[in-house]
């Protein structure tokens, strides 16, 4: 499944490497590039997530006032929904996307001959970049370093901005943590390239969140008025 994402991806980056003609830039690219292309997935599946957080208080009340009668529940949460324009199903969608994109854009990475045919690429991965000497090869630390660093900053601020998340939720503190580690032994096991992909990845990812947490803001304050009109 993940190679017929990863074979379209394999040509977009000979295209680019045809044009700019360095290997480590060419991943810069791509990555923004599918980033940017992934915007409106991430965008869809944070603002359904924060739908879901706004609601918890009152999708508790509920739970409280309606505990023995489960039909009920199901009706006023049903309604609740469509009060505020959450679908449950709002943020599975996207996360599949994602995680189908990124899967096939791994598998690239780490072994790119296998979806690109060109005999050009063949010597262009194991082309140097920056500090790094063959993009083929693992770089031992600073790169995974940068990568571990983005992780934990891009996982700190997406919990900043989730309320569920500040309220004390075990596992995401402990995944806060552990992600941006294991990041780092992974980075110091495959390819350079794969690194810098998830480095960029995450450093973009970081000003997704902010832009994602401007327009919850932005939201709730145009829904204020609304919601005290129907009071």
């Amino acid at each position: 499944m993940f190679g017929i994402i990863a074979k379209p991806l394999g040509w977009l980056m000979t295209q680019l490497y045809s044009i700019v003609g360095n290997y480590g830039i060419t991943l810069v690219i791509l990555t923004v590039i599918v980033k940017f292309a992934l915007y409106p997935v991430y965008k869809k599946s944070i603002m359904s997530t924060a739908g879901m957080s706004d609601m918890q208080p009152r999708m508790q009340e509920l739970q409280r006032k309606y505990a023995n009668d489960k039909e009920k529940l199901n009706e006023k949460m049903a309604e609740l929904y469509k009060e505020e324009g959450y679908n449950p199903m709002g943020g599975c969608l996207p996360m599949i996307v994602q995680m189908i994109v990124i899967m096939g854009l791994f598998g690239l990475l780490r072994n790119p001959m296998t979806y690109v045919s060109s005999e050009t690429m063949y010597f262009a991965i194991h082309e140097g970049f920056l500090w790094i000497q063959d993009l083929s090869q693992p770089d031992l630390w600073v790169l995974p370093i940068l990568a571990g660093v983005a992780t934990f900053f891009s996982s700190w601020l997406s919990q900043q901005t989730n309320p569920n998340a500040q309220s004390g939720n075990f596992m995401m503190k402990m995944m806060q943590y552990f992600l941006p580690i294991m990041i780092v032994w992974l980075a110091r096991t495959y390819p350079s390239g794969l690194a810098i992909y998830w480095f960029i990845g995450q450093f973009m990812q970081i000003f997704f969140n902010l832009r994602f947490n401007q327009i919850r803001k932005a939201l709730k304050e145009k829904n204020k008025p609304a919601k005290k009109k129907k009071k």
